[in-house]
């Protein structure tokens, strides 16, 4: 059998993603699958200080700042694990 490419297996976690609701997604989860999205999908965040945040985003942007470290790949990867982990349960 021939594995998925990391593409193919992160938009399906994606996708598994996106139908759950927020009962079967903790704040914090949500909050760091949003993160890993944006890394994933856009690479580092060029943070611009001077925009006005409300509190909602200033927690997002500062999910994504922290795992800005990450690779593309590596917050591919980490998405699916949660995703898989979630499904596990």
């Amino acid at each position: 059998m021939i594995e998925k490419d990391l593409d193919t297996r992160y938009q399906e976690a994606f996708k598994i993603a996106s139908k759950m609701s927020h009962t079967e997604l903790p704040p914090d989860v949500m909050l760091r699958l949003y993160a890993l999205n944006k890394q994933a999908t856009h690479g580092s965040l060029n943070y611009n200080h001077s925009e006005n945040y409300d509190l909602r985003n200033a927690f997002k942007t500062n999910a994504w700042i922290q795992i800005s470290h990450l690779s593309i790949e590596e917050a591919k990867e980490q998405y699916i694990e949660i995703i898989n982990s979630l499904l596990e349960k």
